[in-house]
């Protein structure tokens, strides 16, 4: 269990084409597998020939029943043990933004892993392939999920398609989730909803404007709303879950020589898990009052769920290796699909989620092992 994360200082010299992935190895440094993970490009909609690359590698593992759903990868111990954990993990990045292939700044456990995914969240990733290779009679039973498009909209998460068609296969007492939360523990997670609020005008030739409403002047309104905006901080079961109402998009316009006759802002609702999906709706709807505001995206959030038996344990068991304590999920995570199947989970990884989704995207070696050594030591 303390096999060192030390790797070679070279870096990477091509990414591979997101079509060929070399084949993985499990039982080597961690370092080295989370770069190949890596340098495997897989932006949702493309993890493809990294799902195919890991249900190879697990199959070769004689302890693993290994199961397959469109790019999702199960592979689990049947052992007979009286309780079952599922660890589960995304195998899609945001795109690529001139971040592959991966560098190694520094050595051993001081390196830092730099590229797209190593912190969201193929770090983790890897701490689940190595564990899954390596403990192959857990105190528990585990179910090893790898499952596609959690970065994009909610009704094409691969978690939510296996949760549907194969329920059986998520089974469980207990999850845990290896989002980034850098070696500590993040419990629940906030909700999320996108809307679009749409404001008209009216269209005429831009030589000719005071004849028609230009739709996205009138939208300052909108955005004065949102700069006004005071974000709720609300205590959930002993952890403050932080709000956020935002814009994230904005499109009018048909030509440079028209004046525009409709102009949508897309917003962003980040609510706490004590709402429900149509409390934040409502909220929302009252922020835009006037307005027509039509909801294209939401899932609700997960409460913490500290307070189960199994979850403390974990908790203490983890803490006692990595420190802090817990602390909340301020970004939706799939802990709340979880939560719907009547399962209490926990947020546990390496990387820090702050750089998530972010060009400079880096994960230090000793957080790979940190985490490594703490969820094996508790899986037994």
């Amino acid at each position: 269990m303390t096999e060192p994360a030390s790797n070679p200082s070279t870096p990477s010299q091509a990414a591979p084409d997101a079509g060929v992935v070399p084949a993985l190895d499990l039982h080597g440094d961690l370092v080295t597998l989370t770069r190949a993970l890596c340098d495997a490009a897989s932006p949702s909609g493309q993890e493809r020939p990294l799902a195919d690359a890991i249900q190879a590698a697990l199959s070769t593992v004689p302890h693993l029943e290994v199961l397959r759903d469109g790019d999702a990868v199960v592979a689990r111990t049947r052992l007979g043990r009286p309780a079952r954990v599922v660890v589960a993990g995304h195998i899609d990045t945001v795109p690529v933004a001139d971040n592959l292939p991966t560098r190694l700044i520094g050595e051993g456990l001081h390196a830092e892993i730099w590229g797209r995914g190593t912190v969201d969240m193929k770090g983790g990733v890897a701490v689940q392939l190595a564990l899954a290779a390596r403990l192959a009679a857990p105190a528990r039973d585990v179910t090893w999920v790898f499952y596609d498009h959690e970065e994009v909209a909610a009704d094409l998460s691969g978690l939510g398609r296996v949760a549907r068609e194969h329920p059986e296969w998520l089974a469980g007492d207990f999850a845990v989730l290896c989002e980034p939360t850098s070696g500590g523990i993040e419990g629940g997670c906030n909700g999320t909803l996108r809307a679009e609020v749409r404001v008209p005008g009216v269209a005429a030739h831009s030589a000719r404007a005071w004849i028609g409403v230009n739709a996205i002047h009138a939208t300052g309104e909108v955005l004065r709303r949102l700069e006004a905006y005071e974000p709720a901080s609300v205590e959930v079961d002993g952890l403050v879950y932080r709000e956020g109402l935002n814009a994230v998009g904005i499109r009018g316009g048909v030509a440079t020589n028209v004046i525009p006759d409709a102009c949508t802002v897309t917003v962003n609702y980040r609510f706490a898990p004590s709402r429900s999906v149509a409390e934040a709706e409502a909220h929302v709807r009252e922020v835009f009052t006037g307005y027509d505001v039509t909801v294209t995206d939401a899932a609700a959030g997960a409460r913490p769920g500290l307070d189960d038996a199994t979850a403390a344990d974990f908790v203490a068991a983890v803490l006692a290796t990595t420190g802090g304590v817990p602390a909340p999920k301020y970004g939706w995570t799939d802990v709340a699909r979880f939560a719907e199947l009547g399962m209490p989970a926990v947020n546990f990884g390496p990387g820090d989620p702050l750089l998530a989704h972010k060009d400079d995207e880096r994960c230090p070696a000793w957080q790979l092992q940190a985490c490594y050594d703490a969820l094996g030591a508790w899986l037994g």
